[in-house]
């Protein structure tokens, strides 16, 4: 026999459907059914017929004994008075209870008439309720399933429902927003520790055998003959040339180590400039007065600004105009400082942009593409974050946002 299928439970719209209709019309069943039931109880001692029945028996014997007795015109008179008043009030007794006992029918009818109103105006309300916690629940659970699988929430709600969800919606976004980025964190620092680990390798086995290569060309240049003075330099200047490679590759492998300090981040920047800038390029300084100061390493910090520039100066030419600009911001909801640094050079293709933060990409003859790596690894340590727009042929700015209350990460 084949399995039999678990029956699968109701909706959750239909449960609270249900719920609601039963909260709502229970109690009106109950107090119909009991006002119904007072009703026909109370009507009939309302009524009193049973007693009109007995006085006016009672009264009638009354009158037959009177009037088997010698009375006067007077009294007689009385006692057919009295029997007209009780016929009367034996007349309006069968009325009213005529009256009462239709009156008790009709309640009973407009009873029935006003629960089937009241029931109906109960479904209605009760599916509105119904719809307005339903649909945006199973919106958020939809949404939850989404965020879970990493994939973007919808940019416009569909189950709209009181304000409150609204606000969870927005809470949910901004969670969502949150959860990608740290995400994106998570697999970027994944990625730069294994770069970093392959740097370091790469940096260890340059380094080794440059040490005797270079002592080997020490000992041959001693004794060389003049013909070879062109083949000895060209050595010496590739030896030079992979010993910085060698030290870029081990400055990327390892991140900022030793105790932090407080940085002067607008000394830093003006050194820095200085020291980078060739004199034949105009250099604009721009510092706001009482800029915060940053925890953090200063020689890293420098170094990966001072890469910053060279790349400036490299875009530039032999003449141009960088700017470079500290200021106080605001990042992440809290004080940051902003260095921003601009040139005027060729400036970067878009499809380029993106892939000047990337290690191992130069578009420089015998460049290592570690520069901007480094920067933005160190900075990225320090708890900021890097950013760049550029034009072809207009320029570049590059952004540096670096927190002033944020413990860098150690090496």
């Amino acid at each position: 026999m084949a399995p039999k299928l678990a029956s699968r439970p109701p909706r959750f719209r239909t449960r609270l459907l249900v719920i609601l209709l039963a909260f709502a019309l229970a109690p009106a069943v109950l107090l119909t059914l009991a006002w119904s039931g007072t009703v026909r109880t109370a009507v009939p001692l309302i009524a009193g017929s049973g007693g009109w029945e007995n006085v006016t028996n009672s009264g009638r014997a009354v009158i037959e004994v009177a009037r088997d007795k010698r009375l006067t015109a007077a009294e007689r008179e009385l006692v057919e008075r009295h029997e007209q008043e009780l016929r009367a009030s034996l007349e309006q007794s069968r009325r009213f209870q005529y009256v009462v006992g239709r009156a008790a029918q009709l309640i009973g009818v407009v009873a029935l008439l006003a629960l089937l109103v009241f029931t109906v105006i109960a479904s209605k309300v009760a599916g509105h309720l119904s719809r307005q916690l339903s649909r945006p629940l199973d919106e958020l659970v939809r949404w939850a399933e989404l965020i879970s699988r990493g994939e973007p929430l919808p940019e416009t709600a569909i189950g709209r429902g009181a304000p409150e969800f609204e606000t969870l919606r927005q809470r949910m976004r901004r969670m969502a927003t949150e959860i990608a980025a740290g995400r994106r964190r998570a697999v970027e620092q994944e990625r730069l520790q294994v770069l970093r680990e392959s740097a370091r390798q790469f940096a260890h086995e340059l380094k080794n055998p440059l040490t005797p290569i270079r002592f080997a060309l020490d000992r041959i240049s001693a004794d060389a003959p003049a013909e070879m003075s062109e083949s000895l330099d060209v050595l010496r200047t590739e030896t030079r040339r992979l010993e910085r490679m060698a030290r870029s590759f081990a400055e990327f492998g390892r991140l900022p180590a030793g105790t932090a300090a407080e940085i002067d981040i607008a000394e830093l920047a003006r050194y820095a400039a200085s020291a980078t800038v060739p004199r034949e390029i105009t250099l604009d300084l721009d510092i706001a007065p009482d800029v915060p100061r940053v925890r953090g390493h200063h020689d890293a910090l420098a170094a990966a600004l001072s890469n910053v520039l060279i790349n400036a100066v490299e875009a530039c030419g032999e003449a141009g105009r960088i700017a470079v600009r500290v200021s106080e911001a605001r990042a992440d909801g809290g004080r940051s400082v902003l260095i921003s640094v601009t040139d005027d050079g060729c400036g970067i293709p878009p499809e380029k942009l993106a892939t000047i933060w990337e290690p191992y990409i130069t578009n420089k003859p015998g460049g290592t593409g570690l520069g901007l790596a480094i920067a933005r690894q160190t900075v990225l340590a320090h708890g900021g974050h890097v950013s760049g727009s550029s034009a072809p042929g207009e320029g570049t700015r590059i952004d540096i946002v670096l927190p002033i209350a944020h413990p860098p990460a150690a090496g």
